[in-house]
């Protein structure tokens, strides 16, 4: 059995495994990685032997680091790590998927109600876990203007309800942290991932987060966008900050991830909507709220769905998809959804 890991920015890991007993017996790493002394390579192997096929990826890189550590030399890891190993194993064992194992649904944009996609991204998740939907990718687009608080945010406290009132501009809370999302029609593009929390299998929660917008990186150079991941969760360029994105682990083993990158955003009416605090921009490098979010339109010259094409066309190139689109059962689940929760007082404020 073999497992694969590409390190992000770095080197391809695999691993070669057999068991017996509920255990690992043989194992043999091999890659395009750098690693100095080079009989240390027998020492990776060498730890994941004898260990229980069911280990975690933390306990697996433990190992191997141990067993680093006791040579009498140190031992450099160029390109990869302890744990890109433990992933690759667990990938081996049938533990932890890869995006080569996935066939993606793939729903293009659809114009809805912006609130009904917030609710969608409750809704697809459960029809995951549920059997009735594999891994997807969706382009969101809207027919009005919405502010998309996080999580755990305070309404109060991101909204300037006067100037949100004076520009007709609603605001609805998402089930996923994160900041506030300002959503104008055609002003940004907005997408979201259903996967299984088996893909990011031993990664922490910040290389979750690179690793699953890894496509968009290609997909932005390929429009001529030089974009780069800014921990947590910040996609930027080299004139400033695009994006960011979120994340909800479902207890089934469903993963939900979705980004909102700016296009050509009214940064003057943002201003008015949104209370961006100097605290907010103190690790920004910037001042000012208007030149926090850097469109997209002025990098590329691109029509917003050019570009939304174009992402579409890189992740049909890279991964296995099929065309999909919303069932009427789903759109039928989220509309309630609406009703009962994302659309109430109650809920949009349980954070006053």
């Amino acid at each position: 059995m073999q497992g694969q890991y590409k390190v992000r920015g770095g080197k391809l890991v695999s691993v070669d495994v057999t068991t017996q007993d509920d255990r690992i017996s043989t194992a043999h790493v091999f890659g395009d990685f750098f690693l100095e002394p080079d009989d240390a390579l027998e020492d990776l192997g060498a730890a994941l032997q004898g260990m229980a096929t069911d280990a975690s990826a933390a306990e697996f890189a433990a190992s191997i680091t141990a067993r680093l550590e006791a040579r009498p030399e140190p031992v450099q890891m160029i390109g990869f790590d302890a744990e890109a190993v433990a992933i690759a194993a667990r990938r081996a064992l049938g533990h932890a998927s890869s995006w080569e194992d996935l066939t993606f649904e793939v729903i293009p944009a659809v114009v809805l109600p912006p609130v009904l996609h917030v609710a969608l991204d409750e809704v697809l998740p459960q029809e995951m876990i549920a059997g009735r939907r594999g891994p997807l990718l969706r382009i969101w687009d809207w027919d009005s203007s919405l502010v998309v608080i996080g999580s755990y945010q305070s309404l109060r406290n991101e909204i300037d309800a006067e100037g949100a009132a004076r520009h007709g501009i609603g605001v609805v809370r998402r089930i996923t942290g994160g900041g506030a999302m300002f959503m104008e029609q055609g002003n940004c593009i907005t997408y979201s991932l259903v996967v299984p929390t088996s893909l990011v299998e031993g990664l922490t929660f910040e290389q979750a987060y690179a690793y699953l917008d890894d496509w968009v990186m290609g997909a932005l150079a390929e429009i001529g966008v030089k974009a780069r991941y800014v921990p947590l969760n910040d996609i930027a360029s080299e004139q400033g900050k695009i994006g960011g994105a979120a994340q909800r682990r479902f207890a089934g083993g469903v993963l939900l991830h979705h980004v909102t990158m700016s296009y050509d955003i009214d940064a003057d009416k943002m201003g008015e909507v949104l209370r961006v605090g100097k605290e907010k921009l103190s690790d920004k490098g910037t001042r000012s709220a208007n030149k926090r979010v850097d469109p997209m339109r002025s990098q590329t010259g691109l029509a917003r769905e050019q570009i939304i094409d174009g992402f579409l066309d890189h992740f049909r190139a890279r991964y296995d998809t099929r065309a999909s689109t919303y069932t009427d059962e789903e759109l039928t689940r989220a509309r309630a959804l609406v009703e009962t929760k994302f659309g109430t007082d109650e809920w949009t404020a349980r954070v006053p």
